[in-house]
């Protein structure tokens, strides 16, 4: 509906510009400014910043996930890629922060999910789970992100490797593709990666998907399985990758260089993911993935320093501003907004650059998943929500 609507007021756009060009007397211009405007006006509907939601209902998924659904209250809900996600903004006990959340739900249905998992030891997400309740208001960005399908690039043949609530934006593909679209073309794997049975999110729903289209096949492995449990267990390694893809008869996986990959979930996962991909194959270009926040342990990721401490406490001066004592294992962005700083966020995982400061003195690290300009590097900037501190900083913001 939204599309459409957007469709009305272009065709009434072009057909006011064209009875003006008709109407326009050789020499003489005319006055584009309400042309302007309601440019602006489409743009900034398509593309907000900012949304104003108001929860209307929580389900509960899982004993540690749930999901909330929102209407939007300052405007109609934008369209939007499924896969995408929100930066949603929350005051947590004082501090001011945000996380981003993938849209669980697909695109032309009433209301937009967002589907929140417990993270052990997290900031936001406890509180999120505990506390928010039907009627509450929160602040997000518009949609953003680039984890979706692009049938012109991807292809028809689509294998998406999730790992515990890395299921979300796979959720929103899948109901899209399958119930929205209904296409019989595209051919879709999904290999779906959880600790516990407990733990599988949208278990029902994913089931009664597979079980309706013979296009889409799913496949749930458990890394800790209960005795009793009968299904599959292991990892997303590559045996395990390969016993879902490969033909029966030949064992091997066909038409595996023009499938594409999709990976999604928790960090840990990438490298594991990825190193499987490339061992039984598959090219480089054709693996997608979604980035999933910063490192569970920064100590861990290659190229951290021997002997650092992720409690060593650093100083960091911020030009023109105080000065705060930041942890070397978290997040600068982290330590900022606890001192009352905030700096603009929208991804929190290295890949959009909106957090970028200017380094101006010290050093910091950055995790191998941060993707950072070469250009950013040349000039000194660096990403906030994944920079983790080694020595006393200063910083431009």
């Amino acid at each position: 509906m939204e599309l459409l609507n957007f469709l009305r007021d272009a065709s009434q756009h072009l057909r006011v510009a064209r009875q003006r060009q008709a109407l326009r007397q050789p020499g003489q211009g005319y006055d584009y400014s309400d042309e302007i405007n309601t440019g602006r006006e489409m743009v900034a509907s398509l593309h907000p910043k900012r949304m104003q939601l108001r929860l209307v209902e929580i389900i509960q998924e899982t004993p540690t996930s749930k999901t909330f659904r929102f209407e939007r209250t300052d405007a109609s809900l934008p369209p939007f890629r499924p896969g995408q996600y929100l930066n949603l903004f929350q005051d947590v006990d004082g501090v001011l922060t945000s996380r981003p959340y993938s849209i669980s739900s697909p695109p032309g249905v009433e209301g937009l999910d967002l589907t929140v998992k417990e993270k052990p030891a997290g900031f936001v997400s406890p509180y999120l789970l505990s506390e928010l309740q039907v009627g509450d208001q929160v602040e997000t960005t518009g949609p953003k992100g680039k984890f979706y399908h692009e049938g012109l690039i991807d292809g028809d043949d689509l294998v998406f490797l999730a790992g515990g609530s890395g299921i979300t934006p796979f959720m929103s593909m899948l109901k899209h593709m399958l119930e929205k679209e209904q296409s019989e073309e595209l051919n879709l794997h999904l290999i779906y990666g959880s600790r516990s049975p407990q733990d599988v999110i949208f278990s029902q729903q994913l089931q009664a998907l597979a079980d309706k289209h013979a296009n889409f096949k799913y496949a749930l492995v458990i890394s800790e399985p209960p005795p009793s449990y009968r299904g599959l267990t292991g990892l997303l390694d590559a045996d395990q990758i390969r016993a879902q893809l490969a033909d029966p008869q030949s064992g091997q996986i066909p038409r595996l260089a023009q499938k594409k990959y999709y990976v999604c979930g928790p960090n840990v996962m990438y490298e594991f993911c990825l190193a499987a991909l490339l061992e039984l194959g598959v090219p480089p270009h054709r693996i997608k993935r979604e980035l999933y926040g910063p490192p569970e342990d920064v100590t861990q990721e290659p190229g951290w320093p021997k002997g650092m401490s992720a409690k060593q406490i650093w100083r960091v001066e911020v030009a023109g501003g105080k000065h705060i004592q930041a942890l070397a294992g978290e997040p600068l962005m982290n330590s900022l907004e606890r001192h009352g700083i905030v700096v603009p966020a929208v991804c929190r995982a290295g890949a959009c650059s909106a957090c970028r400061v200017r380094l101006l003195s010290g050093r910091v690290f950055h995790p191998q998943s941060a993707r950072l300009r070469e250009s950013d590097r040349k000039n000194g900037y660096i990403h906030a929500c994944v920079a983790y501190p080694l020595e006393d900083l200063t910083i431009r913001l």
